[in-house]
């Protein structure tokens, strides 16, 4: 991987690490896989449901839903951006990447 990347492109790769982190045991956060918990929706759909950008006060706020396997947490600020950014990249075709 180059190590002059642009800072979009490393807010998106700190944006997958945080998905990796905190959220890859119950959610896919790849293009093809299924979500290893079948009640966890894959990231690469999240925008079908709702524009991502909705998430950036929860995310920060902390998120907390009406199941109880998903753990409650919160992002800082930048980590928000990131997140969000790396969602984004979800959503393009792999001709737009």
């Amino acid at each position: 991987m180059c190590a002059a990347l642009t800072s979009a492109a490393a807010d998106e790769a700190q944006g997958r690490r945080l998905a990796q982190f905190y959220c890859a045991r119950c959610h896919s956060i790849d293009r093809v896989s299924p979500s290893p918990l079948k009640i966890a929706p894959p990231f690469r759909t999240l925008h079908e449901r709702y524009p991502v950008e909705m998430l950036q006060e929860a995310l920060a706020e902390g998120i907390v839903t009406g199941h109880p396997t998903m753990p409650q947490f919160s992002f800082e600020p930048d980590q928000v951006g990131d997140f969000i950014l790396f969602l984004k990249s979800l959503e393009r075709g792999p001709a737009d990447r």
